[in-house]
């Protein structure tokens, strides 16, 4: 079984692999135009200068298509780069408050799962308990944390994330 992860970096690879072959065609073609120009030429006829100027316009092309290609590939790694930053950050906010909210070992996992959204049916399910059990650690979940509703308890994590951004002004 393949994670999500590992499906996404196969078809990242593959469209890394379609876009290369297509520059490099466009090279190729490009190199095969050049020579024709150069076999052809007789002089500064129109025809020929065109060619030419053709054979320039698909040079710079696909310069242009690789230098944005590779600032893609830059900005990609830098998103992603940031996201496992948040992704990290996100999880020391949930530890703080499951260690300053006194939470159970199974209470962190409903908890979790909770924010994560599913629903206690699935919770029950994946933890193979009763939803009963469910719907009174999460009870205690929310006591504990000085909330009321699962929007709430995903409000308190998301707050403390943003608390340092800046507020948009009308």
């Amino acid at each position: 079984m393949t994670t999500e992860t590992e499906q996404r970096s196969r078809r990242l690879s593959l469209r890394r692999g379609v876009f290369l072959a297509a520059a490099g065609l466009q090279i190729g073609c490009g190199i095969v135009f050049l020579t024709d120009v150069f076999l052809e030429w007789e002089g500064l006829h129109l025809h020929g200068v065109l060619e030419f100027l053709a054979v320039i316009g698909l040079g710079v092309g696909a310069s242009l298509t690789l230098r944005e290609y590779r600032s893609l590939l830059h900005r990609n790694t830098k998103v992603e780069r940031e996201l496992g930053v948040a992704s990290g950050a996100f999880h020391e906010v949930i530890t703080h408050h499951f260690d300053r909210w006194g939470l159970t070992a199974a209470e962190r996992d409903v908890a979790l799962l909770s924010i994560k959204g599913l629903s206690n049916a699935d919770i029950a399910a994946l933890r193979a308990t009763r939803d009963g059990t469910i719907k009174a650690q999460t009870a205690a979940i929310y006591r504990k944390a000085g909330v009321s509703s699962r929007a709430e308890l995903v409000s308190v994590m998301v707050e403390e994330l943003i608390a340092g951004l800046p507020t948009p002004q009308a």
